[in-house]
């Protein structure tokens, strides 16, 4: 299916996440501690780590986002919803937020959502790949849905059909693990200076 990532995947992804972010100078000790409690598997401690460090710092961008991806690792979708989407209206230029949202998005089949917050992405950073290609995954996915609804009102026009099993082998490839669908984030925003706008990578 489309919007899930194969375990295998998000596993080194995370882990990924979590060496960004323990190489970060803002935060960089307490966002390693907490980097290391996710990579462990001890989301409650990690979740109880990231409030206590948001408490005192609550707009660092690294540990929200961290705390995003705690959230969903721990499948408080709803949270991680929140978190990211408050730091979209925080720190508007990064692009991480709006692909990590989009991807929770897509995994509850809100593509129109998930669509949304991947033009956000790559409107913040035209560069980013991962965003590109997963918002061709959202593209794709749109489209399956828009051919199934034409085939339904008109069973008779042949050129729907072809056009439809296209993308279903496409999307039978993805639960093969031949591509593995939409990705998270692999690292944490950019530190933000006080004053300053964030510069995302």
């Amino acid at each position: 299916m489309l919007p899930e990532r194969s375990l295998a995947f998000a596993g080194i992804r995370l882990l990924l996440l979590v060496l960004a972010c323990a190489a970060m100078p803002a935060g960089a000790d307490e966002s390693a501690e907490v980097g290391q409690l996710l990579r462990a598997g001890k989301l409650s401690e990690a979740l109880t780590r990231a409030d206590a460090y948001l408490s005192t710092k609550p707009n660092d961008p690294q540990m929200r986002f961290i705390k995003g991806v705690i959230q969903r690792s721990s499948g408080k979708q709803a949270e991680a919803i929140a978190t990211f989407t408050k730091l979209t209206e925080d720190y508007p230029e990064l692009p991480e937020p709006y692909n990590n949202l989009a991807v929770l998005y897509a995994g509850q089949g809100q593509f129109d959502k998930a669509r949304v917050a991947l033009e956000m992405a790559v409107r913040s950073n035209p560069g980013y790949a991962t965003a590109h290609e997963n918002l061709g995954d959202v593209y794709a996915k749109l489209a399956s849905q828009a051919y199934g609804k034409a085939l339904q009102l008109d069973s008779g026009n042949t050129s729907i059909a072809p056009k439809l099993a296209l993308l279903r082998e496409l999307f039978s490839a993805n639960n093969k693990g031949q591509h593995a669908g939409m990705a998270p984030a692999v690292a944490a925003p950019a530190p933000v200076a006080s004053g300053t706008s964030a510069v995302s990578r």
